[in-house]
């Protein structure tokens, strides 16, 4: 439950974050010589896209379907890395959200059990 809760929260505010990137360019600081400079409307729509697919996830694991947890893991990385090339442009905010996905990953995999029959 507690990943589940994560999971939509890092969910919601990844839409937010993606909506603002899509509707103003100029909220977020442009960075000069960084390796992974993409338009940050390319950038708003990443962390949308993640976003929304965080939060079907988010709703599977509150349902307790087994396939949510692999989900869960492997899109709580995927919103860990984006977070981490986010850095330059927001680095707190970045900062947060990496840690709330690590979080997630552990909750899901501590808690983990494989039936024995």
């Amino acid at each position: 439950m507690f990943a589940a809760v994560l999971l939509s929260l890092v969910g919601v505010l990844g839409i937010l974050q993606g909506i603002t990137a899509i509707a103003n360019d100029d909220v977020y600081t442009r960075v000069g010589d960084y390796v992974f400079e993409f338009d940050l409307t390319a950038w708003g729509w990443i962390h949308l896209v993640l976003g929304v697919v965080l939060v079907l996830i988010s709703v599977g694991l509150f349902k307790g379907a087994d396939w949510a947890r692999a989900g869960g893991i492997t899109l709580a990385g995927l919103s860990a890395v984006a977070n981490f090339l986010w850095l330059p442009y927001q680095p707190w905010w970045a900062l947060t959200l990496l840690a709330i996905d690590v979080f997630i990953i552990w909750a899901l995999c501590s808690s983990w059990s494989h039936s024995t029959d």
